[in-house]
């Protein structure tokens, strides 16, 4: 596992003007019960503030008109993906996710959310929580980044 790099990968916490966090109830089957911000991989040449925004859109239809982008974090998050996953996600390509976060204020209304905006649907359905529930919404082995992500933008929310 060591040996593997791992994948570059931007994510964005969305906060509402009630300071709730948007999270993501994942579709696949082996992920249902799973809550997450959006995120997703960095393409080539993009850089990571203009990849967060795209996952955004991508996943939430939530455009980047509709976003005040607040601040990003101070450094990149990793997390190690566990042995049962390791060389099953990604084609096997990769040890787990090196993390850039954005912190934004959303805009619109739960009218502009719309998680079949791009194909395939990322989260079958979507809810707003307060950002201590975080870490304990995501999967175990993405926890630690919950965690500090939550630490870190809890002043700027």
């Amino acid at each position: 596992m060591s040996g593997l790099p791992y994948r570059s990968c931007a994510g964005f916490m969305l906060v509402n003007s009630a300071g709730k966090v948007f999270v993501g109830e994942r579709i696949e089957k082996r992920a249902l019960g799973t809550w997450q911000m959006p995120q997703g991989g960095i393409d080539r040449g993009e850089d990571p503030q203009t990849a967060a925004l795209r996952e955004l859109q991508e996943e939430t239809g939530i455009g980047p008109h509709l976003v005040e982008v607040i601040a990003p974090a101070s450094q990149p998050m990793r997390y190690d993906l566990p042995p049962e996953l390791l060389g099953k996600v990604w084609k096997g390509k990769y040890r787990g996710q090196e993390q850039q976060w954005f912190l934004g204020r959303f805009l619109g209304s739960d009218d502009d959310v719309d998680l079949n905006a791009h194909e395939p649907a990322e989260f079958q359905q979507f809810r707003w929580v307060d950002p201590a529930e975080l870490p304990d919404l995501i999967v175990p082995f993405k926890r630690d980044v919950y965690a500090a992500l939550v630490a870190e933008f809890a002043p700027l929310i």
